[in-house]
């Protein structure tokens, strides 16, 4: 005699569940970006170039990408820093800086912008003291990389406490019984653990400093060449009623940051095969 058994679960079944899954995605990402490609398509093929591949919006490319790759290497190396000494380390006011690390998810990135931009002036409370030995913070692209550090940070750190926290001691203390030096320790034990994790906040940092607009807007200067970003060139066609040319360089960003992610997420495909392998 044969009984069968029906398993309960909370939600859904497969189809259902999957069927709101992707509504939902279309609703809320597909159809927007696709929208996005369309429109740009609206131009023809010469016309999207010239729209999205003039020398101002080359230079707003390099500008935007090469400030979000800087700042987000500095996010990667401190945030590492910052998330291993909040894990390991008992030190005094460690609950106040772990809740400063979320300050930017919350704080209005144009309220960050002003913020910065008053410390960073050339009558600042950092600026005036920065100008005499001359560097310059804000009005150039070194204000840009200071805004997008700021808003990057808890990205990396926040990704990597987890990581962090789930490394196991006793396996530090066999590398050290083996005669491994504090460096060798990290590198090949620690890094490889963690490092899935640091190129996923270094990826995630990177995203969002790519569309980043409100905290840059007013420390970059905004002057076309020189310290215009991408986001903010958009906003620029936009209000020149120039629809099409915004959505023409908008898909741009959006084919690279397509690209780039896809990039880094085949790294850590890469990086969890080798390490299992190794293991």
């Amino acid at each position: 005699m044969s009984t069968s058994r029906t398993t309960r679960t909370i939600l859904p079944g497969f189809g259902l569940t999957m069927g709101y899954t992707v509504l939902y995605l279309s609703l809320v990402v597909l159809i927007p970006l696709g929208a996005l490609v369309l429109k740009s398509g609206s131009l023809g093929w010469h016309g999207f170039w010239a729209a999205a591949w003039n020398p101002r919006v080359i230079a707003s490319y390099e500008l935007t990408f090469f400030t979000s790759f800087v700042s987000a290497l500095i996010n990667a190396f401190f945030g590492l820093i910052v998330a291993w000494t909040l894990v390991r380390y008992t030190l005094p006011g460690k609950s106040f800086i772990d809740a400063v690390i979320d300050l930017p998810f919350a704080l209005p990135t144009a309220v960050s912008g002003i913020a910065l931009t008053a410390v960073y002036a050339q009558n600042g409370w950092f600026g005036r003291y920065l100008e005499p030995l001359g560097i310059r913070v804000a009005f150039t692209p070194l204000g840009i990389i200071v805004a997008l550090t700021f808003i990057g940070l808890p990205f990396v750190v926040r990704t990597l406490q987890p990581a962090i926290e789930e490394i196991d001691r006793e396996t530090e203390e066999a590398a050290a019984s083996l005669g491994a030096n504090r460096w060798q320790t990290f590198w090949r034990v620690i890094l490889p653990t963690i490092l899935p994790a640091l190129l996923t906040g270094f990826a995630l940092s990177f995203a969002r400093a790519l569309g980043e607009y409100g905290s840059v807007v007013f420390i970059s200067g905004n002057m076309p060449m020189k310290t215009e970003i991408t986001s903010l060139l958009i906003i620029t066609k936009l209000e020149q009623y120039d629809y099409a040319g915004a959505t023409a360089i908008a898909t741009m960003m959006l084919v690279a940051s397509f690209v780039l992610l896809f990039a880094i997420n085949l790294l850590q495909w890469w990086n969890g095969r080798k390490f299992r392998g190794a293991v």
